[in-house]
């Protein structure tokens, strides 16, 4: 993700301060590494460590940064909007968060390849990718048939220690975020979604962070499991009527990074696509695109510019007209 501003920032003629975060910040001095080892010139690829509050508030701030390119919450993209206020009004491309729709429409291609990518949407990276399909909107007619076949596959990814191969799903990064975690899925208790798989904290006698799978059903819109970011392996299923109700219920968010839909009949899947409000939306699949394909939100999941693609490089330039009389 970093390598998605890295190159098209240094291909576009500008040099580059990079915080990665405090919790993953080796790969990105490899990445420092190898810039010199490649023969970037001294200064032109820099990379900070540090906390937020210190380090990413020194870059948003700095008076002789032009521009400030941020993915993480849009809790600490709104940070990055004031610092540019209180300095040198720099430009801000935000990618934040997201509480992205899964929609599976009356007429779902087959239900076991929708299982097999409802919930790589949602557990891949044990649910911590702001593009996580953490809400599964589905038909009432399929949704007993399509649970069934998640709740089997799901069996088969196990949780444990994130370098053994066999591992699917390791910890939460940190013990506050396992706390987050574990505190949204009181809530969905406490507001009366069921919980139809997983719903605690395991393997205890590691000392590590891991949560069960979770997945909750009869989940109404209205609850805080549907409305913010968990960022962690939780599955809110909520099941609609009408192909109007599905729309409105995938738009009735404040984020709008990526969606998925399913179904067999590709003028409704254009339709729909049309009418979700989002960066990316995959049809019979779970997807993001690829490098090119730009990649970014509406709403509170960001704005301004946005990562991968031809367009990438659009950010990290500026328009200049330069007028000659001959």
């Amino acid at each position: 993700m970093a390598a998605w501003k890295i190159g098209p920032a240094l291909a576009a003629g500008n040099s580059v301060v990079l915080k990665p975060a405090e919790l993953t910040s080796l790969s990105a001095i490899r990445m420092a590494e190898l810039a010199a080892d490649a023969g970037l010139p001294p200064g032109v690829f820099n990379v900070v460590p540090g906390l937020g509050d210190t380090a990413g508030q020194a870059i948003g701030r700095h008076p002789d940064i032009d521009m400030a390119a941020f993915t993480g919450s849009t809790e600490v993209g709104r940070y990055f909007l004031k610092y540019s206020a209180e300095s040198n009004l720099k430009r801000v491309i935000l990618e934040c968060g997201g509480k992205s729709p899964q929609v599976v429409l009356a007429d779902p291609p087959d239900l076991d390849l929708v299982a097999q990518n409802a919930v790589n949407a949602a557990f891949w990276n044990m649910g911590e990718n702001c593009s996580c399909g953490s809400r599964l909107i589905v038909h009432r007619s399929v949704k007993g048939a399509l649970l069934a076949r998640i709740e089997k596959l799901v069996r088969t990814w196990t949780v444990g220690d994130p370098q053994d191969p066999a591992t699917r799903v390791g910890p939460m990064i940190e013990k506050p975020h396992l706390d987050k975690v574990l505190g949204y899925i009181a809530a969905g208790k406490s507001a009366g979604a069921r919980v139809a798989m997983g719903g605690n904290r395991t393997l205890l006698e590691t000392g590590g962070h891991f949560v069960e799978i979770t997945i909750f059903d009869e989940v109404s819109n209205t609850m805080s499991i549907a409305r913010e970011e968990i960022f962690g392996p939780v599955l809110s299923v909520i099941p609609f009527d009408t192909e109007e109700q599905a729309i409105a219920i995938a738009n009735d968010t404040n984020y709008g990074l990526a969606a998925s839909l399913y179904t067999k009949d590709l003028n409704t899947a254009h339709r729909v696509a049309r009418a979700i409000r989002a960066g990316t939306v995959s049809v019979n699949c779970f997807s993001e695109g690829d490098m090119t394909t730009p990649f970014g939100g509406y709403k509170e999941s960001g704005f301004a510019g946005r990562d991968k693609s031809v367009y990438a490089h659009e950010q990290y330039t500026e328009l200049k007209t330069i007028w000659i009389q001959l």
